[in-house]
């Protein structure tokens, strides 16, 4: 057995043990509950899939975590808690998550030109910085530039990869039949160019060294790495042949860690509506990490420099971007429909920002 699948099946007896020794104190008078978790674990032992072995469990789980003393409650780590959280769907693939840092930033909307080798954004106390890197062509022989990933293609494929590791507990991600699935339930699968153009971005991904800056209080947090580790990003050439995903694909020991304790959930539905849109894409991933952080009555305000400088930096009017992002936050808002938010005007009437209020996450799973 491989070190990661080893540290995730660790990490997924800890939680069973734990899910016993609660279970045993608030049911002991009870053999239903007790014997409907046994009945999981025997599932998971089945499948090693702690998502679907738990799927249908979750609802009985919260139910103790209720009625449990507050004083007899034991912590979870970001990956127990996460990969709970994951289970607690009734489908396990309603759940994606993206990184914070790429909540907070943006990869580029359009190809900025494969001259252009390192893309870079700033906001507030997040940093990201991309360098576009390099690949082996199998005609060539030798190592040839490849381009920066960028529009909305990588943004979802990087949704799902985070969404997988983070259900499994795993770095190694099994993509050619979740991908495959996330990609039909996207309705993206029909056209043979959408799966080459995901394929090329996941290329683009897999080449790119990408560090993810961050400030917590007062401490600096810098991770140096590359998100996918080898892909083969080349095509057939018979256009004609299918284009195959490979087996299996690896995220990088530092990003993998780093994603699970900064993952931000989000709701499937949303993404697929938006699926299509790289600029709302960023903007539900931006107020689903944001607007549940904000103190109830403290709103918090943006204003439309800033959010041109984050949004759209390829604007060269405020005005210009202010009715483009308006137009955006409104199909966001439709799948995002609690996000409460305000347009601010100024003395004189101009437009001035946004006003950000306290909202309940779009995805709603509490874990005491």
């Amino acid at each position: 057995m491989s070190t990661d699948k080893l540290q995730a099946e660790e990490a997924a007896q800890e939680i069973i043990e734990w899910l016993r020794e609660g279970f045993a104190k608030t049911f002991k008078d009870e053999a239903a509950p007790l014997q409907e978790l046994e009945d999981c674990i025997q599932r998971y032992e089945q499948t090693k899939d702690f998502g679907l072995a738990f799927a249908r469990f979750i609802r009985s789980l919260e139910i103790s975590l209720k009625k449990q003393p507050p004083a007899k409650k034991r912590g979870l780590t970001p990956v127990q808690r996460r990969l709970i959280q994951a289970a607690s769907l009734e489908e396990a693939q309603d759940l994606l998550f993206q990184h914070t840092v790429f909540c907070q930033t943006c990869l580029p909307y359009q190809n900025p030109g494969d001259e252009v080798r390192t893309w870079e954004r700033v906001n507030g106390k997040v940093h990201l910085k991309v360098a576009a890197g390099d690949a082996v062509h199998p005609e060539l022989e030798r190592l040839v530039p490849v381009g920066l990933p960028f529009g909305a293609k990588p943004r979802l494929v990087l949704m799902h990869l985070n969404a997988e590791a983070v259900r499994k507990g795993s770095p190694v991600i099994e993509v050619e039949d979740t991908l495959s699935a996330f990609l039909r339930r996207l309705k993206l699968d029909r056209h043979g160019r959408n799966i080459r153009t995901i394929k090329n971005q996941l290329g683009r991904l897999s080449a790119a060294r990408i560090t993810l800056g961050m400030v917590h209080g007062a401490r600096p947090v810098t991770v140096n790495t590359q998100v996918v580790r080898a892909f083969d990003l080349w095509f057939p050439k018979d256009e004609r042949q299918r284009v195959l995903w490979p087996t299996v694909v690896r995220l990088s020991t530092d990003y993998f860690e780093s994603l699970t304790k900064h993952a931000v959930p989000l709701d499937e539905h949303a993404i697929r509506a938006l699926a299509n849109n790289a600029m709302a894409l960023d903007a539900y991933a931006w107020l689903a990490q944001r607007l549940h952080r904000i103190a109830a009555g403290k709103p918090q305000f943006v204003s439309w420099v800033a959010l041109k400088e984050q949004f759209g930096w390829h604007y060269g009017r405020v005005r210009d971007f202010r009715r483009v992002f308006l137009a955006t936050l409104r199909k966001v808002k439709a799948v995002y429909p609690t996000a409460k938010l305000d347009e601010v005007l100024g003395s004189s009437g101009q437009p001035e920002g946004l006003q950000l209020l306290h909202s309940p996450s779009p995805v709603e799973r509490t874990i005491a």
